[in-house]
């Protein structure tokens, strides 16, 4: 795998005026508008170079934005590894440890392991379990399309569906087969949850374009659920694609058969990829991957295989 480092558009910004936050947990800040209404979590940096949440973040925060109902809920999650970023190697600050957003389940939160991204989760468990709906703003590593991920229950699908972008959709029917992502945690792991969480990819992480669509996307999702005034914008023709499996890597010599950035199709048995003896093939017709790895590190998801939902 080549990876060379793309253009740096967007780069950090210090935070430390916003660590002190109002709810007792550094870098969260809760804004009640004293009117009944939905709480939302609008939340950034669950990957530490994945700026733009944190640019569309600081936005209603520099703004002073408050809901006209509701709540407001706003977040950076993982600063420590926000904090790491280097220019010479922009991809290493995504985290310390663990990933982020794999780690919030009883057995981890619970349990004795530690690590800057485990008290960091346990930190903002409050905040999370608090939001009736969540929207958990990253970017991808590959210049493609922006899409929405979120598990497959109506109150997610009926709010990304409205919303006028992205339009792509990736649906999880069964999860994410690798950790439990933070719009899993608690009540939003079961079809009855309290409301809708997701996630947006709003594009290459270095990218202005991708900062800006994050500080659209947020606006947009307020509007929808009433916090903020607006007219709710029609949603444009949208693509749904529904994960099949989550691979995982297992060794070091994990290979793709061929350049992937996402999006690419195979047919059914169509060989994808090698990871030492075992062989990674396309489980059905017109199987679209998203999220390539660009490097081979063990632990780490390789590459998400679906299939489009008509």
């Amino acid at each position: 795998m080549v990876n060379l480092s793309p253009p740096l558009e967007v780069l950090p910004r210090d935070l430390s005026a916003y660590k002190a936050g109002n709810t007792g947990i550094d870098y969260v800040h809760r804004f009640e508008s004293g009117k009944p209404g939905p709480h939302v979590l609008i939340n950034a940096l669950t990957h530490g170079n994945e700026f733009c949440g944190m640019v569309a973040v600081c936005d209603l925060l520099d703004r002073s934005v408050r809901p006209r109902i509701g709540t407001l809920t706003v977040s950076f999650a993982n600063v420590a590894a926000y904090e790491s970023f280097d220019p010479a190697n922009p991809f290493a600050s995504r985290q310390i440890t663990h990933n982020l957003n794999r780690v919030w389940s009883a057995e981890m939160l619970d349990g004795s392991e530690d690590s800057v991204e485990l008290r960091r989760a346990r930190a903002m468990r409050p905040a999370v379990l608090a939001a009736q709906h969540i929207l958990d703003i990253h970017s991808t590593s590959q210049d493609v399309v922006p899409f929405w991920v979120y598990p497959d229950y109506p109150r997610n699908s009926s709010v990304a569906m409205a919303l006028p972008r992205p339009g792509v959709h990736l649906v999880m029917p069964k999860g994410l087969g690798s950790g439990v992502p933070l719009i899993e945690h608690g009540l939003h792991a079961g079809a009855n949850g309290p409301g809708a969480a997701m996630v947006v990819e709003c594009g290459q992480h270095f990218k202005q374009a991708t900062a800006d669509l994050a500080i659209v996307v947020a606006h947009d999702l307020l509007v929808h659920f009433g916090l903020l005034e607006g007219v709710p914008t029609a949603a444009a023709p949208q693509r749904r694609f529904e994960l099949l499996q989550t691979c995982v890597i297992q060794t070091t010599d994990f290979a793709f058969t061929r350049k992937l950035i996402g999006f690419e199709t195979f047919a059914k048995g169509e060989l994808i990829a090698t990871d030492g003896v075992d062989e990674i093939r396309s489980p059905c017709d017109d199987c679209t991957v998203f999220m390539p790895a660009r490097e081979a590190v063990v632990g780490r998801e390789a590459v998400y295989l679906t299939c489009p939902i008509s």
